[in-house]
């Protein structure tokens, strides 16, 4: 494949800002179609990203000879289908994260990508971003040393919509998400670990409501073990107060530690037997755009994007383990 001409399933805010403009950045890629349930938001979108075509029904843009590659980005539920659409229509797809609602989803993604050849992209683009290499480059290139534990921190107070019991967004409702907001951000956390350390092969959680705004979880505390025999912790809070939001991961060393942040982008901070340093990273204005890149490389015959959905279907087993799906 040279040309690389994509159709959109779902043209939500992530395809404005995060993903969209960088499918027309690559050299040979460009946006043939875009479809939405809604005629007015397709038709608007079309027309504000100067894109020819939209539609209101997947399949007929699936079926478009004009497209040869599906990006998915939907809420979760309706991935799965989606890209088993794409993959039985002989067009590589490129999913929004999580991969699936549960496991057994991506189970069946990966099935059908094996039995029809058809490659599948999951967009965990954390891994390609510059910030997450330079923290992979610490790790990797020995600077503090054997790795002896890792702990993911994280807390943040209550969105406004939080409170809106009758319009609930979402990611708040767990037939559509997969969960509540855990599974969302949780996803990203837990896939940076798992490239930078292996897959997480034991993992346990314990799962609480404690202000009773919505259905699912709002509180989880969880413990891990990497196939190394590495092992880690981890703390989410969405229901915090202002004054303890935290955005953390920390990795101990033999030698040292480096903490970073995975949403906000805070500086790096190392701490070795030689000193304290606060590394600034910038990323791109489309944080999307180098793995977009490396898949659409992938594609044309001339690279080799990791980031497939074999790769990211152990991030949703280790969130159902610890919400205790199974």
């Amino acid at each position: 494949m040279k040309l690389i001409s994509w159709g959109f399933i779902g043209c939500g805010e992530v395809t404005e800002k995060k993903s969209g403009p960088a499918f027309n950045e690559v050299s040979g890629s460009h946006i043939e179609a875009v479809m939405s349930r809604s005629r007015e938001r397709a038709q608007s979108y079309a027309q504000r990203h100067d894109i020819k075509k939209w539609y209101t029904d997947a399949q007929e843009l699936i079926n478009d000879p004009d497209v040869n590659a599906i990006y998915v980005a939907t809420p979760p539920s309706s991935h799965a289908t989606f890209a088993i659409m794409a993959m039985r229509a002989g067009k590589p797809v490129y999913v929004e994260k999580p991969l699936a609602a549960n496991y057994e989803d991506c189970a069946r993604i990966n099935r059908v990508s094996e039995e029809t050849g058809v490659p599948c992209f999951v967009a965990y683009y954390r891994r390609y971003l510059p910030y997450f290499l330079r923290v992979k480059s610490i790790i990797n290139d020995g600077i503090i040393g054997n790795i002896t534990n890792v702990q993911i921190r994280f807390s943040v107070p209550p969105r406004d919509c939080d409170y809106n019991r009758d319009s609930l967004p979402w990611r708040l409702q767990p037939e559509i998400s997969g969960g509540g907001y855990f599974y969302d951000l949780a996803a990203h956390q837990l896939d940076l670990l798992q490239d930078i350390f292996g897959v997480i092969v034991r993992a346990h959680g314990y799962c609480t409501n404690r202000a009773h705004l919505y259905e699912p979880e709002d509180t989880v505390s969880a413990c891990f073990r990497f196939e190394n025999g590495l092992v880690g912790s981890g703390s989410w809070c969405f229901v915090g107060h202002e004054s303890a939001k935290e955005d953390c991961i920390e990795v101990v060393g033999e030698k040292g530690m480096v903490t970073f942040s995975v949403f906000n982008y805070a500086p790096i901070h190392l701490v070795t037997s030689e000193g304290v340093s606060n590394i600034v990273v910038e990323n791109p204005s489309y944080v999307q755009f180098p793995l977009i890149r490396s898949v659409i490389e992938d594609l044309q015959g001339f690279g080799l994007c990791k980031c497939t959905s074999v790769s990211a279907t152990p991030v949703n087993w280790v969130m159902d383990r610890i919400l205790g799906k199974f």
